[in-house]
């Protein structure tokens, strides 16, 4: 089954790269169709370890350009999404025999001055012996250094640009494997498969934008049948989720005796998040798990800083994920380059091709920019950079306007509790809305599965958030999958299979 339409762009990959291209470009006017063999954010990016930040030690490997992009983003990114973006504050406790206090002041001056930070507050020095962040420490640590940085929900950071994306013209195709691309002139010919139906297409475009993040080069190899195709270095970084550890909202930065450093978040309210880990890996990453040794060196590192010990029994989850680093040739993995790059063949009448090495969320917008600048020089401009001054989906609000924003819903909705509209406002800012809908009672809201999860909720995942299964919604939609049993999975499963074309069983 082929197509007479022809794309300007296919983007290959669902992550947070080709999701924040397909945005910018289908805001300029192109023609996009994105192809995620999965479900949106199902790799690296929903495996993050959270954070939108300036990389604080990769001022340490002289990454400046990155660093200075990074830092510059936070408040860009913030203020396009106060609702799933928000500032954190670091706490860097400090001891002898690690790195010195002048260096890490230095550092966290440059951190301070290079970014055009203006909302972010500045760096502090703390007496960890009355600062509250000192209680849950080891008496050991008696000053700190406090900075800023941004929290950021990753796997909604890639659904809502995904959908301001398709709200701009793209078409969004998840579970849809690009199986081949076969140049023949100025055009491709993409071969895409269903995962739900296993139908085929072809579509034409006069480019395409290999994205798929660790598989990049697998797409290389395969679908581009470029078989000399070696350019990312898979690293492994693994997070687990204990019980709340402490009651401020602080994060922890811990240095480590091997150089490297975890840090330690509030998380989805009542959770710890630690990590992360830096190991080469091979093989595929849709199989990456935490291996025994990872728990036990990331367990150990948080005890050496918090009173109470961290165990094994304290986990209630883990993540994984495969980071994929431009290969530099770094000697270890934590060495090896944050920055991303990117590589570009055809244009001048053939099919051009544009190949996305590396990046990080926080710089996901600046990478599509110069993502852009790769696409007008291979098949024309349309229109001009426009993504640093606009809201993503739910966005539309002022960065520190959060709390009225929770305000409004709960006066127009009273029979919600603090708790759900929070979460609401949290996941879907401006557009809890279209969810509760004028609901008057619970009872509006249709089937509950379970703790704060209604059908209204699921079906407005389903019908504009290409949620499928009970995986996507409980884990990278609503992280509603932490509270295990309270959720009736099965009775979820049940109601998904009656939305969609042909019963889906979740994945894992």
């Amino acid at each position: 089954m082929g197509s007479a339409r022809i794309h300007d762009i296919v983007v290959i990959g669902g992550g947070i790269n080709g999701c924040g291209i397909a945005r910018d470009a289908a805001g300029r006017g192109y023609d996009v169709l994105l192809a995620e063999k999965d479900d949106l954010a199902s790799g690296t990016s929903s495996a993050a370890t959270k954070l939108i930040h300036g990389g604080l030690r990769y001022l340490e490997h002289y990454e400046f350009r990155l660093v200075q992009e990074a830092l510059a983003e936070r408040e860009v990114l913030w203020a396009a999404a106060p609702h799933i973006i928000w500032p954190l504050r670091l706490v860097l406790p400090h001891h002898k025999g690690l790195r010195p206090a002048w260096l890490l002041r230095l550092g966290l001056f440059i951190y301070d001055h290079l970014g055009g930070r203006k909302l972010l507050p500045a760096t502090r020095t703390l007496d960890l012996r009355t600062d509250p962040a000192g209680a849950p420490l080891k008496p050991l640590f008696r000053r700190a250094f406090e900075y800023s940085d941004c929290w950021v929900n990753d796997a909604r950071l890639v659904a809502l640009t995904a959908r301001d994306a398709a709200d701009r013209g793209a078409t969004i195709r998840t579970r849809t494997a690009v199986v081949s691309a076969r140049p023949e002139g100025a055009l491709w010919h993409v071969v895409i498969r269903d995962g739900l139906s296993g139908a085929t297409e072809t579509v034409q475009a006069r480019l395409v934008i290999n994205a798929a993040g660790p598989w990049v080069d697998q797409v290389l190899t395969g679908a581009l049948g470029d078989n000399g195709a070696r350019n990312v270095r898979l690293v492994q970084g693994s997070h687990i989720v204990v019980r709340k550890l402490y009651e401020h909202d602080r994060c922890y930065m811990f240095q480590n005796s091997d150089g490297r450093i975890i840090f330690a978040i509030p998380y989805e309210t009542d959770y710890t998040l630690i990590g992360t880990t830096d190991l080469d890996y091979q093989g595929d990453p849709g199989d990456v798990r935490i291996s025994d040794a990872e728990v036990s060196y990331l367990t150990e590192a948080a005890s050496e800083y918090f009173a109470r010990p961290v165990t094994r029994d304290d986990i209630v989850w883990s993540y994984s994920g495969v980071r994929p680093l431009f290969d530099d040739g770094a000697s270890s993995a934590q060495e090896a380059t944050r920055d991303y790059v990117l590589k570009s063949a055809g244009g001048d009448g053939k099919a051009a091709l544009i190949n996305v090495f590396g990046g990080k969320l926080t710089t996901f917008r600046r990478l599509a920019e110069s993502t852009l600048e790769q696409v007008e020089a291979l098949i024309g401009a349309r229109g001009k950079p426009w993504t640093r001054r606009v809201a993503l989906p739910g966005g539309d609000f002022p960065p520190t306007g959060f709390g009225d924003l929770v305000a409004g819903i709960r006066q127009r909705y009273a029979f919600l509790d603090q708790a759900h509209a929070t979460r609401l406002a949290r996941l879907y800012g401006t557009r809890a809305e279209q969810i509760l809908n004028g609901a008057a009672s619970h009872a509006d809201l249709g089937r509950h599965f379970g703790a704060d999860l209604y059908e209204a909720e699921v079906r407005y995942l389903v019908d504009h958030e290409w949620a499928v299964t009970s995986d996507d919604i409980l884990w990278r939609r609503t992280k509603r999958g932490l509270l295990g049993s309270a959720i009736a999975k099965a009775d979820l499963d049940s109601f998904l299979a009656t939305l969609m074309p042909q019963p889906v069983a979740a994945a894992g």
